[in-house]
């Protein structure tokens, strides 16, 4: 567990300044559209498209960044770095548990705004992100890895599944709890739950 706050921390570190003028910029623009088109602030819709767009921010950050290895080549061999590394060692957890957390977001965030009925919408747009990302970091400096995108798949399918989980629960919970207010409360709660853990 120490290494998986190790590398949020290190992410933090990483996006932090663009974090925060986004952030500053987002907010700004879209409170005043808010405010010119007479519109009503949901806090916990805004909230959750505001975290949306962080997350593509931090995503496009971390498959950007240039790493210090250079002994890395191309790999186009289904499995063979997922399988080098000993479960749950450093580098495991780093290259394969990591490329999947990397993604459950995306599939999170993709299944909630398109609601599919089906899981196939999210692989396919998974996919395609992830085969973007592997194809432009070859030119950047960094090597393109088909298990990446193995792993990124699993992890944005698991993110739809996540999705579906909590559709289920939410179904299941009284009307009251899904209100507007109790959902504002509940975001903000969770919003200063994680301002608290930076």
């Amino acid at each position: 567990m120490t290494q998986v706050t190790k590398t949020i921390q290190s992410v933090i570190n990483l996006t932090w300044p663009m974090i925060l003028i986004s952030i500053v910029i987002i907010v700004s623009l879209r409170v005043t559209y808010l405010i010119k088109n007479h519109k009503h602030l949901v806090l916990y819709q805004e909230l959750l498209m505001l975290s949306f767009i962080i997350y593509i921010l931090c995503l496009f950050q971390v498959v950007t960044f240039q790493d210090d290895v250079t002994w890395s080549s191309n790999n186009y061999i289904p499995f063979k770095e997922i399988f080098r590394y000993p479960i749950g060692s450093r580098l495991f957890l780093k290259n394969v548990l990591g490329n999947v957390l990397l993604f459950l977001p995306f599939g999170f965030f993709s299944s909630h705004y398109l609601k599919p009925k089906k899981v196939y919408s999210i692989l396919i747009l998974t996919l395609i992100a992830s085969i973007s990302i592997e194809c432009v970091q070859t030119s950047i400096g960094r090597v393109f890895d088909v298990d990446d995108i193995i792993l990124n798949v699993c992890g944005g399918i698991l993110g739809y599944f996540v999705y579906c989980f909590l559709q289920k629960i939410g179904s299941k919970v009284p009307n009251i709890m899904k209100s507007e207010i109790v959902l504002n409360i509940i975001s903000m709660i969770i919003l200063l739950g994680i301002i608290s853990l930076i």
